[in-house]
């Protein structure tokens, strides 16, 4: 038992020496959903709060995040979101694709799938309660009719 423990913990200091990397891109606020979209400062502070550590390219990294193997699932996580969806880069996605992007924000806030009830253990302060979630719901399907209307 004590030859695996030992085993153990030379494994876990080893792969300390395997950190991820937790430079964010350069953020060009042109490109910023919220700068893009002129959301308003009670609206933007929920999405900053709730979304942009995983689907953003200001991810703020928790103290976790220095230690492997909690930092490579950390990273793995933020790769995932920003792959669905980077609030960073929205001016980007094409009109019809900000529209499908902002409908899945609604989908998964009405189905409270998102922010991931994992992400709440480490910041209590993204966590929705009911008026600020239909806060939400609401400004991205007026931002769906918006971007709908300028397609016309």
């Amino acid at each position: 038992m004590k030859k695996i423990l030992v085993v153990i913990l030379v494994a876990f200091i080893i792969i300390q020496f395997f950190p991820i990397d937790k430079t964010n891109k350069p953020v060009d606020k042109g490109m910023d959903f919220l700068q893009i979209k002129k959301t308003p400062s009670q609206v933007s502070k929920l999405i900053n709060n709730s979304c942009y550590d995983c689907h953003s390219d200001e991810t703020k990294y928790p103290w976790y995040a220095n230690i492997a193997p909690a930092s490579w699932w950390v990273k793995n996580h933020i790769n995932e979101g920003r792959k669905h969806l980077n609030f960073s880069t929205f001016a980007m996605y094409e009109p019809k694709r900000q529209i499908n992007k902002m409908e899945e924000c609604v989908e998964m806030l009405e189905k409270h799938e998102m922010p991931l009830e994992s992400y709440y253990l480490g910041h209590q302060d993204a966590k929705l309660s009911d008026s600020e979630r239909q806060e939400l719901i609401q400004y991205f399907k007026r931002e769906i009719e918006e971007t709908k209307r300028k397609l016309q």
